[in-house]
This record gives C-alpha cells, structure tokens and sequence, in this order.
C-alpha cells in the first residue's frame, strides 16, 4: 500500500488513529467535493484513497461517508475525517453537540482596540446571492464567537477566534460585521490585500471515538 501522504499531497498528516485522521488542509484545497468533476479532489476524497484504495481489508466506503466537518475552501488547518461509518456518526453528533473545541487565528484589517470579547449576530444566507452571508437579526440562525486579540501589527491585528457555534462563514462575517474589521484577503466581505484568506484553524480538540478521552491536536500558523 502506498504511503498515506504521498497520495494526500500538500495536506498534511497530523495524526493517525484506527478510526480517524487528523489533517493539516492547506488554503485553497476543497474540504468536501464540490459540483461537478472538476471538484472532486478534496481532502475527504484523498483521505479515502489513502486509506482505502487498493486495501482489500477495508469495507467499501462512499468517501462522503467519511465527513465529520468542514473548513472553507481558501481557511488553512486543522481537520479530522473519520475512517469507519460508527465513528463518522459519533464525530459528526459531538460537533452537533459543540462538544469539540476549536480555536483559529486570523489576520484582520486595521487596529482591533478592545482587548476580548464576545460576538453575537446571527446570520442567514443571502439566497439572491450565493454563497454570501448576511446578518439578519429576525430570520437568521444564532451565531456567537469569542475573539482575543494576540497582537496589533502596524496596520492590522492578530486574533485568537474561538466559535461557539458553526455557521457558514461564520468568523469572516463576525470579523467583518462584528469587528469591522475583515479578515486580510476575503474577498466577498473585504478587502483582497493578502495572498490568501488569512484565517487558519489552529487547534482542535474532541474526544476519543467511543470513549470520554479528550485528545487536542494544534497546527503552526503559516503567516
């Protein structure tokens, strides 16, 4: 069998368990297929064909069997894509239950003054305009974050973003919307001035499949 991170490429292998990985998604790689062939290359599928292909002792497994959650396209970090049906349905509930903790770092246009706190703005999707968010106060869902900031950098901040819940382009709107200030290279609610989407899932932790075992993984910050 091949080695694992010669066919996962630039995704990065953090940790390997018997029933799940723990991935390092690189910006500008599909968390999950996309429409279309031209998007079927995603971590999920490479996952699968790493630890399935040509594996005549693995079950046969739809690679969308194995989605636990989710990253943005253009966010770099931290993943976990499950290897086994039990333990794909336990992942998924305890992110349905925000057992998990997650922690992402970001860039953020211009100078953040207050020091922590709280963001509370639910939001909807614009359905004239897909896939933008908008805050909507009467139809939208409860979306909350926790921010602190880590540095002020000249003409930008360094924040600490801790979600509470796990809504579509969630810390890219609360950046934008909650702070005013968005995020370096979001391009659909800022300013394009940064090579990528400066937003990257830093740590992550949930537990053990099976078990009450914490376990928490963390990945270096590229910029």
């Amino acid at each position: 069998m091949p080695d694992p991170q010669t066919i996962l490429g630039d995704i990065r292998l953090v940790h390997v368990h018997d029933r799940f990985v723990v991935v390092d998604k690189p910006s500008g790689v599909l968390s999950v297929p996309g429409i279309g062939p031209e998007k079927a290359d995603c971590v999920v599928s490479r996952v699968h064909a790493a630890f399935y292909a040509g594996d005549p002792s693995k079950p046969a497994m739809p690679s969308n069997h194995l989605i636990v959650h989710r990253l943005d396209m253009d966010t770099s970090g931290l993943m976990v894509v499950a290897l086994d049906a039990d333990a794909q349905r336990e992942l998924s509930q305890q992110f349905h239950d925000r057992i998990p903790e997650k922690s992402y770092v970001a860039l953020v246009d211009g100078i953040v003054e207050v020091d922590e706190g709280f963001i509370d703005l639910p939001m909807r999707l614009d359905v004239e305009n897909r896939p933008y968010q908008i805050v909507d106060h009467l139809q939208g869902r409860p979306a909350q974050t926790q921010y602190r900031v880590l540095a002020r950098e000249i003409d930008r901040t360094r924040i600490e973003f801790r979600p509470v819940t796990g809504r579509t382009h969630q810390l890219r709107v609360h950046a934008a919307c909650g702070l005013g200030h968005p995020i370096l290279g979001d391009v659909l609610y800022g300013k394009s001035a940064a090579p990528r989407l400066m937003l990257h899932a830093r740590t992550l932790s949930f537990l053990l499949p099976g078990t009450k075992t914490r376990v928490e993984f963390a990945s270096p910050v590229p910029f």
